[in-house]
């Protein structure tokens, strides 16, 4: 499976970016409404992010992506914000488990050669990157075959749904 995107490189801070960057705290428990959050993500070190970004855009970070206390919220306002995929150089464990449960994709690899709109190709079933405006390729680190059926299903719900209930991995 190949997927294309255009990439948004946070400007302000690339490396342990938390849960509480992604979604402020204030908002978290303000609203559950998913389109309320998206108007929020980033706010408190990307002001004005939401009129960079375009629906389906690929969200760069560095090292540690996701880390602190993980909450729903912040996955959930990315998604609603319409990040297709966040590519990074590594993910706190809890984050890079809850998002491939809620259906999100993200990959491991060297970003150093990427920038905003810079047009990228994933190639997950050769764990590979290309980026297209570069004519550069980056292996990526392998998605664990199960984690990907969970992705490729939709989320934990979908597959537990899809399967009757067992998971089938």
């Amino acid at each position: 499976m190949k997927i294309k995107g255009t990439v948004y490189k946070l400007e302000k801070i690339e490396d342990d970016v938390n849960c509480d960057y992604i979604i402020s705290g204030k908002y978290k428990f303000q609203s559950e409404d998913k389109s309320f959050l998206a108007k929020h993500i980033f706010e408190d070190i990307e002001p004005g992010i939401n009129d960079k970004i375009t629906r389906g855009d690929f969200l760069v970070g560095g090292y540690n992506f996701g880390c602190g206390s993980t909450r729903e919220q912040a996955l959930q306002a990315l998604l609603a914000a319409g990040i297709k995929v966040i590519i990074a150089k590594s993910f706190a464990h809890t984050f890079y488990r809850n998002a491939f449960n809620n259906g999100f994709l993200l990959i491991e690899c060297n970003t150093d050669y990427m920038e905003t709109k810079d047009e990228i190709e994933i190639d997950l079933k050769n764990n590979f990157l290309r980026n297209i405006n570069k004519q550069l390729g980056i292996k990526m680190v392998p998605i664990e075959p199960a984690i990907l059926k969970i992705y490729y299903d939709g989320g934990i719900i979908n597959h537990l749904k899809k399967n009757k209930g067992r998971y089938n991995l």
